[in-house]
């Protein structure tokens, strides 16, 4: 990576995954740019590489009006809405997922203004799982559409992503919130953009579709919290809260409602930014102020 990425006190945004909560991150971003911070890099993982490229293309508060009308975009009809009868025909149809990743494909297309990574304004990474070795694979250059869509492609939702010979699908499986990659890179500030499930406490699952939820929470976040333990201490890490409430954040099932979860956008946005503008707040005032 280039720019400020390695640059000794660099500043990263990392956005964590958490499909249609993903709207929170836009009210964290609308908070930072409204306090003044900007990246030096960013780096992203499933939804989080949708908003953090975004950003890393137009660092500014002009990216999350973009990124608002994009998330109107994905609630709208043929990217992730449709009946539970015609989800259900496509599952039929291709014998591994719901939804065809053609509209979202589309979508990310006509929103994010540049076509390679290496021509976004802020260095930026994200992360996908390769399936065929089971290996955590980070993106740095090449098509953005496609590497951003391998990261999100959610299993069971979306179909992988096939580049070369290679399939990919949701970086989350290996790196829900890529904290490490971060430091690796050489930041020393860093700012966690997540959805709000790691603010609640799991509990034991209670049906049977939530067993392969807790399980994976469980996974996910273990590599966040290890990664927060092994930080170094020249490593300042501010984990910026979402507001989200327990309901919204639990439970497979919830989150397939794609049109109520979607039409909750625009509060979702609100609360986190009123939250994190609060948060900024305190921390930049105990630190004697913050610079851009």
């Amino acid at each position: 990576m280039g720019g400020g990425a390695e640059d000794e006190g660099g500043r990263a945004f990392v956005l964590g995954g958490g499909g249609a909560l993903g709207a929170h991150e836009v009210g964290m971003l609308k908070a930072l740019f409204a306090a003044g911070l900007t990246p030096d890099m960013v780096l992203g993982t499933s939804v989080g590489a949708i908003n953090g490229a975004a950003v890393a293309a137009d660092p500014s508060q002009a990216s999350v009006e973009r990124l608002e009308e994009l998330w109107t975009g994905l609630g709208r009809a043929g990217v992730f809405t449709g009946s539970l009868v015609g989800r259900l025909s496509t599952v039929v149809r291709s014998g591994t997922h719901l939804y065809a990743s053609a509209p979202l494909r589309s979508l990310l297309r006509t929103h994010l203004p540049v076509t390679r990574i290496e021509e976004l304004a802020v260095p930026f990474q994200c992360v996908a799982a390769r399936i065929e070795d089971a290996a955590e694979h980070w993106f740095a250059d090449g098509p953005l559409v496609d590497a951003v869509l391998a990261s999100c492609s959610v299993p069971g939702l979306l179909p992988p992503v096939r580049l070369g010979e290679a399939h990919f699908v949701d970086g989350g499986l290996v790196n829900s919130i890529p904290v490490g990659r971060a430091v690796a890179l050489g930041a020393r500030e860093v700012f966690v953009l997540q959805v709000g499930r790691i603010e609640h406490a799991l509990a034991p699952p209670r049906l049977p579709w939530e067993v392969a939820t807790v399980a994976f929470e469980i996974a996910r976040r273990h590599r966040f919290a290890r990664d927060m333990a092994d930080l170094p201490p020249h490593v300042t890490v501010h984990v910026l809260p979402s507001a989200s409430t327990r309901d919204e954040t639990g439970g497979a099932l919830r989150q397939l409602r794609h049109r109520a979860a979607f039409g909750q956008t625009a509060e979702r946005i609100e609360r986190a930014y009123a939250a994190t503008s609060r948060y900024l707040d305190t921390a930049l005032a105990a630190k004697g102020g913050g610079d851009a």
